[in-house]
């Protein structure tokens, strides 16, 4: 009996062939949205864990200078060579722009001494990187495919610079050839030829034995120290950015999951009279339920297959830009080959049978169940969602009160998280029921006949509109959430770094020049005022920090954007045994203003909090004490930096040209404030753009599914249509109707998602962010922003929702009255 009761009840889906669409469409869109995130933060995790990669081979030791901005000497990578320590090789970088204000991350090495590590291959095995064409003008610049592509890069492309010369002709090479990640390579003489520095940035190593690493030690300078490369701290460090693109990743499954029960559930609805004729024929409960769970698990592979493919294809579109993010952000090195892993698929699987079998338990429990005389009787299960709609309104005040428990717990990003879910899931399940309430009331408020119907028919519409209005409007909430977060964030750090960046020009000096450098700058009249800050890192039980020295000029204490602090906290910071903290070492170390703490040596215990303030900028944690402590001779003796701030009528391109040429600085030993904000700001906007596209992706889905879930229910519609163009309604009123019954239900639930959304953002910006990083910010508000995404959501509604009308207004009454029957 499997055979014809199947073949029956899957020939639905030949004479509605747009529902096959749309429950593929929902699944498929849901699992490959959390497929791409999935296979983007595994990759970048895998990426931390094994270490640094150049040329697929791992470096876990770098030999670098105490100093960031200073170099390795070239005499000291001779003497290493010298004394057999081949495993060792020099590595430059330079961080170009180029005139659209793209970064681009440039690499030098010696390409001589790489070669035995490129693969274990000889020179003459090596065709990706010939020797004799890398060290030849014009030396050739080497990129991986994967960035080619996501640069717009072609073979043998000049790639023109701001303040240098173009560089190139580019050589693409294969992924998995050489790994270099978002680094373009080329040889050290090109970095040489760019900038007349010399040294290295650092000399990285292979693996090194005890003896060896003893030997290094020995011969360092006692500027130049060994340590493990950065890649083994980046996995704290990124924690909560992956946590918040898996959030992002899972709400999308959740939106695609509304669309596939919308979607199953009306194509059981209207297989409702072949499922009652087959049980007055003898099919048993039994029998169908075994057809139906076949049809399901066989969504759910195509949805998962399906899923997968292009969820790979989603994540190598976004891969380079959450790559280029990491690197700008933390300094991560994310290879930009990706290749799909089980583990994913097995994922999705999971997570597709689980919410597939949420999706339709009930739509199949009811179909089963309901009594075949029932069944027999048009749309008699439609009559019923209004009763459904009341059961989920009682779970969402269920899950209402919920999250009012949960908002009771222990702030952290868990907490956070399921707030945020309790609050979305009891806003959506409420959703249909109050539309149907107010659809009610507004037939009963209007006198007019065609207004009645309209909203009447609005109010029927919803048993197959419903749930994909659930899922539109839990992505216009994510939507207008993420807007409001992401620019209340931007706005907060812009004026941050407006009182932050004091000074006109900052210079990270060496040591040995620091005190010739303030000499002249006392001398130079083109100077109004300077300051000198130290700073060293200080590990404590709660991790690594900054130790940041401040004078007592006025103006250094107006670049301390202050959150809270005692009234004479300025005085008493170079007086007493205090310290200023930043936001988030002050959630750390979990203490307030007046409050004292205690630091590992050798700054010692008992320092008090004179205040607490806001930054941005760091993501180890900062404090701030005066030159004048007891730890200020300590401090000395760590990096410098000068902020000079110049009078009036003095051009700042030209003094920086100046004080270049006078002590032979690097590009990036000196900065002017306006290079800095720039910066700074492009930095931040690219690190939310992964973000804002998986909004935009869920926005269109959910878009689709509304369309879809219309376009599905066209022919059950055709006899209403019919009789109402017999009744005298034009062909224009119909479209209008149609149109007007999406945009009506589309704006009430633009409606609920706008206050929805600014709530997301409150708890993403008090309690998510602020658990993830310990900062806090002021909620700004973009009614414009808001607007905009609410309007042009109400323009593809409308044409959503005219469409299925216009294709059926194409024929005749009599036809469409006829096909109906």
């Amino acid at each position: 009996m499997f055979g014809p009761v199947a073949s029956a009840l899957w020939g639905h889906y030949r004479r509605h062939p747009f529902q096959v669409f749309l429950v593929w469409l929902g699944l498929t869109l849901g699992v490959s949205l959390l497929v791409g995130v999935l296979s983007i933060n595994q990759h970048a995790q895998q990426s931390y864990r094994q270490g640094e990669q150049l040329f697929s081979n791992p470096y876990p030791f770098s030999i670098h200078h105490t100093e960031r901005t200073q170099r390795v000497p070239h005499a000291f990578y001779i003497g290493l060579r010298r004394q057999g320590l081949t495993q060792c090789v020099p590595i430059d970088r330079l961080d170009v722009v180029t005139p659209s204000l793209s970064d681009i991350h440039l690499m030098g090495v010696d390409t001589i001494a790489m070669l035995p590590f490129i693969a274990n291959q000889r020179a003459d095995e090596a065709p990706s990187l010939s020797p004799m064409d890398a060290i030849s003008m014009p030396y050739p610049v080497y990129v991986g495919e994967a960035m080619a592509e996501h640069k717009g890069w072609e073979e043998g492309q000049m790639i023109d610079l701001l303040d240098y010369p173009p560089i190139g002709p580019l050589r693409i090479i294969d992924n998995d050839a050489l790994s270099m990640g978002t680094y373009l390579v080329a040889d050290m003489a090109l970095l040489r030829h760019l900038s007349a520095r010399t040294g290295f940035t650092e000399v990285l190593c292979g693996d090194l034995s005890q003896a060896e690493r003893q030997t290094i030690r020995e011969a360092l300078p006692s500027a130049l120290t060994l340590t493990k490369t950065q890649s083994t701290q980046l996995g704290p460090l990124t924690r909560a950015f992956h946590l918040n693109l898996l959030a992002m990743g899972l709400l999308a499954f959740v939106v695609g999951l509304f669309i596939f029960y919308q979607a199953i559930s009306l194509s059981m609805t209207q297989r409702q009279p072949l499922v009652g004729t087959l049980r007055q024929l003898g099919v048993d409960g039994r029998q169908l339920s075994a057809v139906m769970s076949t049809e399901l698990l066989l969504w759910v592979l195509l949805g998962v297959v399906s899923g997968n493919v292009l969820g790979m294809l989603l994540a190598n579109q976004l891969l380079p830009a959450v790559a280029t993010t990491l690197s700008d952000l933390y300094g991560a090195d994310i290879n930009l080959v990706m290749h799909w892993q089980w583990q994913w698929g097995l994922y999705s699987l999971l997570l597709a049978i689980l919410g597939a079998a949420m999706a339709s338990a009930w739509p199949l429990v009811r179909l089963v169940n309901t009594s075949p005389g029932r069944l027999s009787q048009r749309m008699t299960l439609m009559r019923g969602t209004h009763r459904e709609y009341a059961v989920q309104a009682i779970l969402a005040v269920l899950l209402g009160v919920a999250a009012w428990g949960v908002s009771y717990w222990e702030t952290s990003q868990w907490q956070g998280f399921t707030l945020i879910a309790f609050t979305m899931l009891s806003a959506a399940l409420a959703l249909p029921y109050l539309c149907g309430w107010l659809f009610h009331t507004s037939a009963a408020v209007y006198a007019g006949a065609r207004w009645r119907w309209f909203f009447t028919d609005a109010a029927a519409s919803l048993s197959y509109r419903g749930v994909a209005a659930m899922a539109f409007m839990l992505a216009v909430s994510a939507h207008i959430g993420m807007e409001t977060m992401v620019g209340s964030f931007r706005t907060s750090t812009e004026t941050w770094l407006q009182q932050r960046l004091a000074a006109d020009v900052y210079v990270r000096p060496s040591h040995a020049a620091l005190a010739e450098m303030e000499t002249w700058l006392v001398k130079n009249k083109d100077v109004a005022q300077f300051w000198t800050t130290y700073r060293r890192e200080l590990t404590t039980n709660q991790g690594r920090l900054e130790v940041l020295s401040v004078g007592n000029r006025m103006s250094e204490k107006q670049t301390l954007a202050m959150k809270a602090s005692q009234p004479d906290y300025w005085a008493q910071l170079h007086q007493a045994r205090t310290v200023l903290l930043s936001e988030a070492l002050a959630a750390k170390f979990g203490v307030g203003v007046g409050e004292s703490i205690n630091l590992p040596a050798p700054m010692g215990e008992h320092w008090q909090v004179a205040g607490i303030y806001y930054d941005y900028g760091n993501p180890y944690g900062q404090l701030v004490v005066s030159t004048r402590s007891d730890a200020g001779q300590w401090l000395k003796q760590g990096r410098s930096s000068l902020a000079v701030v110049l009078n009036q009528d003095t051009q700042t391109e030209q003094f920086v040209d100046r004080i270049n040429h006078r002590f032979s600085l690097t590009t990036g030993q000196v900065q002017n404030q306006a290079d800095i904000m720039r910066y700074a700001m492009r930095i931040f906007d690219r690190t939310f753009t992964v973000t804002e596209s998986l909004c935009a992706l869920m926005l269109i889905v959910a878009i689709c599914g509304l369309f879809f879930s219309t376009l599905a229910t066209e022919l059950s519609r055709q006899r209403q249509y019919s009789l109402l163009r017999y009744l005298g309604l034009s062909g224009r009123e119909l479209i209008a109707l149609g149109g007007g019954q999406l945009v009506l239900l589309g704006l009430t639930s633009a409606l609920i998602a706008i206050p929805l959304g600014l709530v997301l953002a409150g708890m993403l910006i008090h309690v998510v962010l602020k658990a993830s990083f310990g900062w806090t910010m002021t909620m700004s508000f973009f009614p414009i922003s808001y607007a905009t995404t609410i309007g042009l959501s109400m323009l593809a509604l409308m044409v959503a929702g005219a469409w299925p009308v216009y294709r059926m207004l194409k024929r005749t009454a009599a036809a469409s009255l006829r096909d109906a029957q």
